[in-house]
């Protein structure tokens, strides 16, 4: 089914119009236009068409590749060539989205070959075992096994085309209603010749008229309800996303019955760099203000401040004139586009970081927009550090409810009074150590008025991580100590010469500032062993489930483009490619000269192709008996015969025309008698009508 004359042109030129080709556009719709001017034509083979079909589907494949491993996605046609460019789309959406995006608006000119090759082929339309899987093997079956193969059905792609350029305007970034006008004209344009003769143009116009109108109001209608369903947030939702630190409050578990349980998936990988040691803790955020078993940010929550990227790209300073002694190359993953990294204490520098977007707070977090994976190096130092100093209205407050059991501890701890800070760390710390050990479990309440924090202070003394760093905060503080509450991951384990970092080796520990020094440290008082406890709980299949967890990290490698594999396949294409237009274009050309030289051909001749009764039926062409278009070809025999010159051979065509029906389409053919019998009945009846 052969589309109107210059729709094709026209979906062209509105395709380049949306997306921003309009000249690429033109000159396409030029070039599969030009057929109805230029009548020269290629016969091209079947296998002809296969090798197009193929190169047209490895360029999808290089150009998905391609666009899939760079993290901002292919944005234009230049895109596709240079080297990725993180920082000419920042704040952009997801990259899946909008490489996807890029893609389908490329579809048009990537299987632009395959439409123009049916174009200027003889056939008028492409043999459907080209593109489809199941006829291609039968065919190749049964010319493995010696057999006829099925008829050959020949298709014409050209509406299938128009929609595929309909398809990739609709990626378009323009905001206008120009795209619904213009895709309104191209199927009322392409509907008009398909539309049923039995009712009027004016109806057949009416009730398209009404579909639009419809349309118009409809989709304008669904983006209404599309923005309120934005504005609803509906809590639930929140249920189905992956839980992790948030920058502004940490709800810890204290208080709750149970056991606290943590996965042993792989959260993080790390490798120290030029002979540095691992951190032991990497911190995402810290908090400054306790209530009600949740730690806020405080006044840090509202103050993050844009990192400025350093000109040789990649490249992002949180401390200016930070001397940074240690180096290790972290990779974490950024779930939906956006998280808080996970950076060693006194970080000063990052390097090879591939992010949009960077972010700190007076608080020591830095939050990424990204790729769903960054791998990245941390410099880092003793030293300053990018908190900001305490402030006595939040970093020396202990909630009311609280007081009681903290003096009550300190009471127990019995400090002299001229006693140094360091020599107060030493005490609190070995009270801890000492009195104190990890447990994930925690029993019901033995009263209904009692403070989670106070029971384990006064009466169980037993509590995982988040019990140890709460209290010590609160306690440094009562001591007039300025601390805040930390949340990050344990570095532990080790794999090889890196380290894993495990979803439960999530840990609380205390901030606590260094008055000489002027910068926050690390103090951690929950018990070292609570590495081993959780250890315990590792499942008996934790083999099998790291395995497949590197597996997922390597795929996900490439689809972020933290890898060069995108430049080496590109390259392993390139011959591929080239090969294919080389058999294309030359290897017909060969086979052509060949045949002209009296060469065997070896492509396959269908049965039945060289029955004489062919002869016959251009015999009759020749006097005037033009066959109609649809007629059976036995009706028209039996018009033909009836005229009176050839009235003699109106029984000899009746047989020669079962011979040839037999010799064409019956799957046992013609034995030897009688195809000669069809030979020698059709130059009977070429000599009688000569």
């Amino acid at each position: 089914m052969k589309p109107p004359p210059f729709l094709l042109g026209a979906a062209l030129l509105f395709w380049g119009w949306q997306t921003g080709f309009l000249i690429v556009g033109g000159l396409m719709a030029v070039a599969l236009e030009s057929p109805r001017v230029i009548r020269a034509r290629w016969e091209f083979s079947n296998d002809d068409f296969s090798r197009i079909w193929t190169f047209c589907t490895l360029l999808l494949l290089a150009a998905a590749i391609y666009g899939f491993t760079a993290n901002e996605g292919p944005s234009n046609f230049r895109g596709f060539f240079d080297q990725p460019n993180l920082h000419t789309e920042r704040g952009a959406g997801a990259s899946t989205a909008r490489t996807m995006a890029s893609l389908i608006r490329w579809l048009p000119m990537i299987f632009f070959l395959f439409l123009a090759t049916q174009a200027f082929s003889s056939q008028q339309g492409v043999p459907l075992e080209t593109i489809s899987l199941i006829l291609r093997r039968r065919w190749k079956r049964a010319q493995r096994l010696g057999q006829p193969p099925p008829p050959s059905r020949v298709m014409n792609i050209s509406y299938s085309y128009f929609g595929l350029c309909l398809t990739a305007a609709s990626a378009h970034t323009g905001e206008d209603h120009t795209f619904y006008w213009g895709i309104c004209v191209l199927l009322a344009w392409a509907l008009w010749s398909q539309r049923p003769w039995r009712y009027s143009p004016a109806l057949w116009a009416a009730a398209l008229a009404v579909a639009i109108v419809l349309g118009y109001f409809g989709q304008g209608g669904l983006g209404r309800l599309q923005r309120y369903l934005e504005t609803l947030n509906p809590p639930w939702l929140v249920n189905f996303s992956r839980r992790g630190f948030d920058a502004s409050q940490s709800k810890t578990a204290l208080g709750q019955i149970g056991r606290v349980k943590g996965s042993s998936k792989i959260v993080i990988r790390l490798e120290p760099k030029s002979k540095s040691s691992a951190p032991a803790l990497l911190r995402e955020a810290s908090y400054r203000v306790y209530k009600g078993q949740v730690w806020y940010a405080g006044n840090s929550r509202n103050d993050f401040e844009n990192i400025i990227e350093e000109t040789n790209r990649s490249v992002w300073v949180l401390l200016r004139g930070k001397t940074n002694t240690a180096a290790v190359n972290l990779a974490c993953y950024l779930p939906g586009g956006s998280g808080l990294l996970p950076l060693p204490g006194g970080s000063g520098r990052l390097e090879k970081l591939a992010a949009y977007l960077l972010k700190k707070n007076s608080a020591g977090a830095v939050v990424a927009e990204g790729p769903g994976l960054v791998m990245f190096d941390a410099y880092y130092g003793p030293g300053p550090t990018i908190d900001s100093p305490p402030e006595p209205r939040e970093d020396l407050t202990v909630y009311p409810r609280e007081s009681f059991a903290v003096d009550q501890v300190l009471s127990e701890l019995n400090l002299p009074e001229n006693s140094t800070t360091d020599q107060k760390l030493r005490k609190i710390s070995q009270f801890f150590q000492s009195k104190f050990s990890y447990r994930t479990w925690q029993d019901a309440p033995a009263g209904a008025n009692d403070s989670p924090l106070g029971r384990f202070l006064l009466q169980t003394r037993q509590g995982h991580c988040e019990y140890f760093a709460t209290a010590t905060v609160l306690l440094l503080r009562k001591l007039n100590i300025p601390a805040r509450y930390a949340v990050g991951y344990a570095v532990h384990e080790v794999s090889g010469s890196k380290y894993i970092v495990r979803q439960r080796d999530a840990h609380s520990w205390c901030l606590v500032w260094n008055e000489d020094k002027k910068s926050w440290e690390d103090f951690d008082t929950t018990p070292a062993s609570w590495v081993a406890v959780e250890n315990q709980r590792a499942s008996s299949w934790q083999v099998l489930s790291d395995a497949w967890s590197r597996f997922a990290f390597e795929l996900s490698k490439i689809r972020w483009g933290q890898t060069q594999l995108r430049t080496y396949i590109l390259w392993a294409l390139v011959p591929i490619l080239g090969l294919l237009l080389y058999q294309i274009l030359f290897r017909s050309r060969r086979r052509r000269q060949s045949l002209e030289r009296g060469g065997s051909s070896r492509l396959l001749v269908w049965p039945g192709l060289d029955s004489e009764f062919y002869e016959l039926e251009k015999a009759l062409v020749d006097r005037g008996l033009t066959r109609a278009s649809s007629e059976p070809l036995s009706a028209w025999l039996l018009r033909a015969a009836n005229t009176p010159s050839l009235y003699e051979v109106k029984e000899p065509l009746h047989d020669l025309l079962q011979l040839h029906y037999r010799y064409r389409f019956d799957p046992q053919g013609l034995d030897p008698s009688g195809r000669e019998a069809l030979r020698r009945e059709a130059r009977t009846c070429l000599a009688k009508m000569r």
